[in-house]
């Protein structure tokens, strides 16, 4: 075999393509919010838990229902816990309230000691900051006891994040807990909160697709079974999450993105990424790499 030859051969291997097998996969995060919400929410919880993906769990744990929830978490190691950060409750008829009690802390709730249900309701409120400190305290506290491994925090309605002085109480209780904060290792963040029901399979489908090597990549979900429970719910924030007329949809959004999940985890598009949860991002990035995000 001539030079030649030789060097011919060696520029067509470095010009063959990658075996699929040897190519960097995408990491994608599902993160599941308001776990602990009612039972609704806990049995899509679940549903997902069986299929052993690794996953991060978002759980309210001023809720009611936070207990089962707790229970299915402590038999899913695979699934990361963290502690979604309350200061509202915006279901029209289910109310929610502190950990803490109304007594402890009057400037966080309304007159009958609930959480408002909006962030710009709560903004609009003269709450004290040393009072949201001790309350989003206590949320972490009382994960903290039901025994579970507790890797991150982050934030329903986004309104613990809502202004500079906010989200430096929770970065000092993310410091003084030791645990990660959502957001904070640089995630390419996606939701499909507001996308039509019907469109959500595709639209998740196009959304894994799409995705490229690189930073690890967030999707937030949103999940329950439509029962009866679920379904008299009222979200008095999303237009999106009612008809028109003001009747509930939130439930169906919710079990199409359950169905979504499902259908993802049983099908070949699981194979496209490299799935990890936050326990994996934390341990192979470390707490000192957070950053807060230029976005907040």
């Amino acid at each position: 075999m001539t030079s030649r030859t030789l060097a011919l051969l060696a520029l067509a291997a470095l010009a063959a393509p990658v075996a699929a097998q040897d190519r960097p996969r995408p990491e994608l995060l599902i993160r599941i919010d308001d776990l602990g919400m009612n039972h609704s929410v806990n049995m899509a919880l679940q549903q997902l838990a069986d299929t052993k993906m690794p996953l991060s769990a978002s759980v309210l744990f001023v809720c009611p229902w936070y207990q089962e929830a707790v229970d299915i978490l402590r038999k899913n190691p695979q699934i990361s816990v963290g502690v979604h950060l309350a200061l509202n409750s915006e279901w029209k008829w289910y109310r929610w309230g502190p950990v803490l009690g109304k007594e402890a802390v009057p400037s966080l709730v309304d007159s009958v000691g609930y959480f408002f249900s909006s962030s710009e309701q709560f903004l609009a409120h003269k709450y004290d900051l040393g009072e949201v400190d001790r309350e989003l305290t206590a949320q972490v506290e009382r994960a903290l006891r039901s025994g579970l491994k507790i890797e991150y925090l982050d934030y329903h309605m986004g309104t613990a994040a809502a202004t500079p002085e906010l989200l430096a109480v929770v970065e000092r209780i993310a410091e003084k807990y030791n645990v990660g904060l959502s957001h904070y290792f640089g995630e390419a963040y996606h939701s499909i909160f507001d996308v039509p029901i019907a469109e959500k399979q595709s639209a998740f489908r196009a959304y894994v697709d799409s995705l490229k090597p690189g930073p690890v990549n967030l999707v937030v979900i949103h999940v329950a079974q439509s029962t009866p429970e679920i379904q008299a719910l009222v979200d008095m924030n999303n237009a999106t999450q009612n008809t028109a007329t003001g009747d509930p949809l939130m439930s169906r959004h919710r079990q199409a993105e359950l169905d979504m999940l499902l259908q993802f985890a049983r099908g070949p598009q699981a194979r496209k990424v490299a799935l990890v949860n936050y326990a994996a991002v934390i341990a192979r990035m470390g707490r000192a790499s957070m950053k807060r995000p230029a976005s907040q």
